[in-house]
């Protein structure tokens, strides 16, 4: 029997990349996503691969509509062996000049629509003490940047609610995984569709990176989970710049201000914050001359863990003997 995967905001980007992935690797796929005639496009794109599919209309910031997509995908499909929390919205603009309404928006869709796709999923993986939950995050959940601050601020508490749950499997001794994957700059069609109030393009800052590499490292989890993984080399240097020198990161990240920006003036965009954009079922954004097709960019927590102890170990030798050097050679006292 197949097994079945969930995933969220399946019909562009990553999700699309990793519903197809999980296809052609033989698990039955679910999709859900707001736009229909995407949805259809990928409910026909899947089924090529000759696996069963169920594409499902719902907005995922609806608590009562995951809940019922989950238990349809349960009655149709079967028991739900991997659910991954993909949508996501943003708005592209300074923090003060976010409305109320936005910023609602944006916390609803990327951080409650995970807080609901996960509980749904639980409430059907608990009771058979087995599954996978797969939180899709970000570097800017690690290292947060101008422009996006409510998209920041959604990510960071998508960590703080998937530690905190982990915990209270643990306790239980609830043999459900939960992993976070943090991803850097993706070639998405995201960038053409964000919500954007700048007077500019947005635009994706090197490196970027293919969104197949990222399913890659989402299904790969689903099958062999793991607590964190982290995509691109990017998102590894953020966070070691954020543990080491918080300071520094402040300053390096105040330049992302820029680079998240075209040159060429533009005009405000509605974006897909509150209704979605039309538009194919597309993988690829726009930066496609300057994507990274490399499938070796990823790592585990447990991988991260040793190259972060071992840039720690050189700051700490280049620390010692900065301050050796500062000091200067010592004078022998003058014996008695």
């Amino acid at each position: 029997m197949a097994r079945i995967a969930v995933v969220t905001g399946g019909t562009a980007g990553i999700g699309l990349a990793t519903a197809e992935l999980f296809a052609k690797r033989g698990w039955a796929v679910a999709v859900i996503a707001r736009d229909p005639d995407r949805l259809s496009e990928t409910e026909a794109l899947l089924k090529a691969h000759g696996r069963p599919v169920l594409a499902i209309a719902a907005d995922v910031a609806d608590a009562e509509a995951v809940a019922g997509a989950a238990e349809r995908v349960e009655r149709e499909l079967g028991p739900i062996d991997a659910w991954v929390n993909n949508a996501m919205a943003t708005i592209v603009n300074p923090a003060d000049r976010i409305t109320p309404a936005e910023y609602r928006r944006v916390t609803e869709v990327t951080y409650l629509s995970q807080v609901y796709g996960t509980l749904a999923a639980l409430r059907f993986m608990k009771p058979r003490n087995r599954g996978a939950i797969l939180q899709v995050s970000s570097g800017l959940a690690i290292r947060a940047a101008p422009l996006q601050a409510p998209y920041c601020a959604a990510k960071f508490a998508v960590t703080g609610f998937t530690d905190a749950l982990r915990c209270e499997l643990i306790h239980d001794r609830v043999a459900v995984s939960l992993s976070i994957v943090y991803l850097p700059a993706v070639n998405t069609p995201q960038f053409n569709w964000a919500r954007n109030r700048t007077g500019h393009g947005q635009y994706a800052p090197d490196p970027v990176y293919d969104p197949r590499l990222c399913a890659e490292a989402i299904v790969s989890t689903a099958a062999k989970p793991q607590r964190d993984v982290w995509v691109g080399r990017s998102v590894l240097m953020m966070h070691a710049a954020q543990v080491i020198a918080p300071g520094f990161a402040d300053s390096k990240a105040a330049s992302m201000w820029d680079a998240q920006l075209t040159d060429a003036p533009a005009a405000d965009k509605p974006g897909n914050l509150f209704e979605p954009v039309p538009g194919p079922a597309r993988i690829d954004g726009r930066f496609g001359d300057r994507t990274e097709t490399t499938r070796s960019e990823y790592w585990t927590s447990r991988e991260r863990d040793w190259m972060l102890a071992g840039l720690g170990g050189l700051a700490a030798v280049g620390l010692v003997g900065a301050l050796a050097l500062a000091r200067g050679p010592r004078r022998r006292l003058p014996r008695a």
